[in-house]
């Protein structure tokens, strides 16, 4: 990405968002035939956010020759949730995807610390070289954070509207992990190293 403009790598990683939010609101209130079946806004937002979603993986993957795991596996669920979601016409498979999303980085990340390996380091080393003791802290609270989105999403999905959701996730989520990542400044502080100095991105925590 170093060779492209500075505003194509967040249009790659909100372009679909905004997609699904356009989508959703132009439609919220009406209902299309398809098919021969009736979808809402909803579902019509989920089937424009899929595409969305491949394109920009496959343009970034085009400009960076490598996708992160992370990447991979929200591409995965996105699909197989979202594709229930058009294939039953039932949103909440859709709604459900961020949870099982947010559990599954806080299953990693906990692995990580048990195993006392430095995944996360694996992933964000080269642009936050930290020490072996800032990792393992880092680690930690993401881990936590993520199951707090969880929590989060399954709250929003099942007790309110699906407008409220659908803000949720395109600002809420995004929101709260720039909070997240800026309220732990003084961590990457305190234990950064010079990069030259960095550890092994997968050495012992």
């Amino acid at each position: 990405m170093e060779t492209t403009k500075p505003w194509v790598k967040p249009a790659l990683e909100f372009g679909p968002l905004i997609v699904f939010f356009a989508v959703f609101m132009l439609y919220r209130d009406d209902t299309v035939v398809m098919w021969g079946r009736d979808y809402g806004g909803f579902i019509l937002a989920t089937l424009a956010f899929i595409p969305a979603l491949f394109l920009a993986t496959a343009v970034q993957w085009r400009l960076t020759g490598k996708l992160s795991p992370m990447q991979v596996a929200t591409l995965v669920l996105v699909t197989v949730f979202g594709g229930l979601s058009i294939w039953l016409n039932d949103p909440r498979f859709f709604k459900l995807k961020p949870t099982i999303i947010y559990v599954l980085f806080a299953a990693i990340l906990g692995a990580s610390l048990a195993l006392r390996r430095n995944w996360l380091g694996a992933v964000l080393g080269e642009a936050l070289p930290m020490d072996a003791h800032g990792w393992r802290k880092l680690t930690a609270r993401m881990a936590v954070f993520f199951l707090v989105l969880a929590l989060a999403n399954e709250v929003i999905w099942r007790t309110m509207s699906d407008s409220t959701w659908v803000w949720f996730k395109t600002f809420g989520l995004p929101v709260l992990l720039f909070a997240f990542l800026l309220g732990n400044a003084r961590l990457y502080r305190d234990h950064a190293l010079p990069e030259a100095a960095a550890k092994d991105d997968d050495a012992p925590l």
